[in-house]
């Protein structure tokens, strides 16, 4: 007798979406959500945050261990320093949306105590998790998108996408039906493990100010 497959195996996050729900709705739904495995060893869902009517979206990659310990997306060390450069740059943090391309924490244990390490998510649990995205895109419906990293980056434009060759940059580009503008730049937690943690800081926040000049 066959057995039926779990909803996971499918690999997309589509049958959760609720349709003409508004954020609210989104968030409770997504809190459900079993459209890929990553559910399954995560605490809990990290839906996006913010303001609903911001001009801008910040886009990162997933959420990390105190992320989605507390449910809220960039709360952490990260997120902290992210807060600091974009007021530094000139955006007010507390009129941004923030969210994640992956809205399950990944991660794998090490080292005493089997502390959870964060882990990329692959192509495929991007994917998954991008009618979220998706439905939160078309509902705040930002004048510009900040990309957070290479994961974000590839889940909005694609695999070939590569932060280095474009951060700091306006990028224009169509997705989900809408014409969008894009400023690319690093993840902040790379700003946090960076060697010259300075050096990084400043870039980013260089990058950030770009966004700024567009919003003008």
């Amino acid at each position: 007798m066959a057995t039926a497959k779990a909803p996971e195996d499918a690999y997309t996050a589509a049958p959760f979406v609720p349709e003409h729900a508004d954020l609210a709705a989104l968030r409770e739904a997504a809190a459900g959500c079993r459209g890929c495995p990553l559910h399954r060893d995560a605490t809990q869902t990290v839906f996006g945050a913010g303001d609903t009517g911001a001009r801008v979206m910040l886009v990162g990659e997933q959420p990390g261990d105190q992320e989605d310990r507390r449910g809220r997306p960039f709360v952490g060390p990260a997120g902290k320093l992210l807060d600091r450069a974009l007021a530094e740059a000139g955006i007010d943090p507390g009129e941004t949306y923030v969210t994640n391309a992956v809205k399950h924490f990944k991660f794998t244990r090490s080292g005493p105590g089997k502390r959870r390490i964060h882990k990329a998510p692959s192509l495929r649990e991007t994917a998954a998790c991008g009618p979220w995205l998706a439905a939160e895109l078309g509902l705040v419906e930002p004048e510009l998108i900040v990309v957070l990293g290479a994961t974000a980056g590839k889940a909005l434009l694609g695999s070939s996408f590569r932060v280095t060759e474009v951060r700091g940059t306006v990028l224009e580009a169509e997705i989900q039906g809408r014409r969008e503008r894009l400023v690319p730049t690093v993840h902040p937690s790379s700003v946090v493990r960076a060697d010259d943690r300075e050096a990084a800081y400043r870039g980013l926040v260089s990058d950030l100010k770009v966004a700024a000049r567009t919003l003008v």
